[in-house]
């Protein structure tokens, strides 16, 4: 009786080994993954599930002949956990690649190495892992994070990677490279002649006619709505206005092909010779930009190269101190938002509170916005600024649920399509606080960027985000793009409003204004409004809401925070 007692469990002891055996093979097989036993001593791998994933041809019974499969560039890591030499057990991941008939298959290792008695290699135990799928995936997420999404061709943070590598090698190497930045000229005439559609078709046939009369080694990418960057990697001198007049001659050789019919085009183009005009990416976007500048100032399809300036290098060493001095303070938590009440005109309480940028210095002086974000701009990091804006906002949002709160978009992010997604997901993940956030945008900004803007507003909107359009006035929109951009409410830019009793000439302008804004159902706010008697005559006139020190300063630390 006894033995067979001892028996029977035994044979359960070994069914219910069975059945884990069974459950890890197809826990395996269900996340499409093999288990193997490499046994260096003989040579030997051990597999289960490998003929599900293993190409074909792969001999996968013997370790050197599994190996000599690999792609000689993919066998690094595996190699490494063969030749360690390490006493005790150790994990191991390693990515492979192997060759087969329809393209290369990508897989991850994962397993325990376990030593013999001298350290080396006796056996690796583990799961393989299809990972080709993930792999393409991964792939394709990096090509997209680096690549303009209209032209196909290196964004603007991809470009100046690739400069900053040139100018490395170069000084390296006691050699030149150059960069050239071409200009679509007049891009808004063509929008509002031929309409957006045509407008983007101009900016892709402009793109593929330069890339195409470039050399193998050089770099195009899109630095700005209508701006293309070249990157000349090595080059003399003398060759820059030869470079750059064949980029001019295939822009304007012909018409380019739209839906609305051939659009003639030219382009000005600025350029850079590298590194002796800068030793840096950044100094060498914004002195091609000055030479473009320059290129400009003559008309249309011009041509400048950057010239040394005792002026200009005062003004960039200026800027480049603003632009350290602001990456410092995002570091050390120095760049704050100070709160700027709007109030109702009837009631005169406060409706919502307008969010202004401060960077608080370590000398315990504060800048105001004005003073820095220009630089920023001009610098290219004004992205990480309204970054910072957007994220203690949306925070302030979420810690006080009575609050509504208007944070503005840089006229530099309002152009970038990939940042303005970007602030739109920001949004999206914390959508209960969308009704109570207004996103301001100014208005050149806007109407520049038309297209871009239009899709930010709708998608904003369509989460219940409010949307402004700031110094309203100062440019030259007209209430009809308003009204196609389904904005909610204009701010009338402060230059009109101060001292509005004193000017009949402003006081007709923003009667006008306000008029037109209510016939459109679009709010409006008065910046500036600095006394009871301008407030009077702005409510008589029908402005909805006031803004301006009269009716309370902006503050880093208000009651409610």
């Amino acid at each position: 009786m006894l033995n067979s007692a001892l028996q029977k469990r035994r044979d359960v002891e070994q069914l219910a080994q069975l059945d884990d055996e069974l459950r890890l093979r197809l826990a395996a097989q269900a996340a499409g993954a093999a288990t193997f036993d490499w046994d260096l001593g003989a040579g030997t791998i051990r597999w289960d599930g490998a003929t599900d994933i293993l190409p074909l041809h792969v001999d996968s019974t013997q370790v050197g002949s599994f190996l000599d499969g690999i792609l000689p560039e993919r066998r690094a890591e595996i190699q490494a956990v063969l030749e360690s030499r390490n006493a005790a057990s150790t994990t191991f991941v390693a990515d492979i690649e192997i060759a087969s008939a329809l393209g290369a298959v990508n897989f991850t290792m994962a397993g325990t190495r376990i030593p013999g008695d001298n350290g080396a290699t006796a056996r690796l135990v583990g799961l393989m892992r299809d990972t080709t799928e993930r792999s393409r995936e991964m792939r394709r997420l990096s090509y997209l994070a680096t690549r303009d999404e209209l032209t196909g061709h290196l964004n603007r943070n991809a470009l100046r990677e690739e400069l900053s590598g040139a100018i490395e090698s170069a000084k390296s190497e006691s050699r030149n490279c150059a960069l050239l930045v071409a200009s679509i000229d007049r891009l808004a005439m063509i929008n509002d002649s031929f309409g957006f559609d045509a407008g983007e078709e101009v900016i892709m046939g402009v793109g593929d006619r330069l890339a195409k009369t470039l050399r193998g080694s050089d770099v195009i990418g899109r630095t700005a709505g209508n701006k293309f960057g070249v990157l000349l990697k090595n080059c003399r001198e003398s060759e820059i206005a030869v470079v750059a007049s064949r980029l001019r001659a295939a822009v304007r050789s012909s018409g380019i092909e739209t839906r609305a019919g051939l659009v003639a085009g030219t382009c000005s183009v600025g350029a850079v010779w590298l590194p002796q005009a800068a030793s840096t990416s950044q100094e060498a976007m914004l002195r091609a930009e000055q030479a473009l500048d320059k290129a400009r100032a003559s008309g249309r399809d011009g041509f400048a190269v950057y010239e040394p300036s005792a002026q200009r290098e005062t003004a960039r060493l200026r800027l480049m101190q603003i632009s350290d001095e602001v990456m410092d303070a995002l570091k050390e938590h120095r760049l704050r938002l100070a709160y700027q009440p709007i109030v109702a005109a009837r009631s005169r309480k406060i409706s919502h509170y307008e969010c202004l940028l401060r960077l608080m210095r370590t000398d315990g002086s504060v800048m105001t916005a004005g003073h820095f974000v220009p630089a920023c701009e001009q610098m290219g990091i004004v992205h990480l600024v309204d970054r910072f804006a957007l994220e203690s906002t949306i925070g302030q949002l979420k810690a006080h649920p009575a609050l509504t709160l208007a944070v503005n978009v840089s006229g530099t992010a309002a152009s970038d399509p990939a940042w303005l997604q970007s602030f739109v997901e920001y949004v999206r993940a914390d959508q209960q606080v969308a009704p109570r956030l207004i996103v301001e945008l100014t208005e050149t900004a806007a109407l520049h960027h038309f297209e871009e803007n239009a899709r930010f507003v709708s998608q904003l909107r369509d989460m219940g985000v409010r949307v402004a359009i700031d110094d309203f006035g100062a440019g030259y929109t007209s209430f009809r793009n308003l009204q196609m951009l389904h904005v909610d409410t204009v701010k009338i830019d402060g230059s009109y409003v101060k001292d509005l009793s004193q000017s009949p000439e402003n006081q007709v302008f923003v009667r006008t204004l306000v008029g037109l804004a209510r016939n459109f159902d679009i709010k409006t706010v008065a910046e500036w409004v600095g006394s009871d008697d301008d407030a009077a005559l702005l409510q008589n006139f029908g402005v909805d809401y006031f803004q301006g020190f009269h009716f309370g300063e902006p503050l880093l630390d208000p009651q409610w925070a």
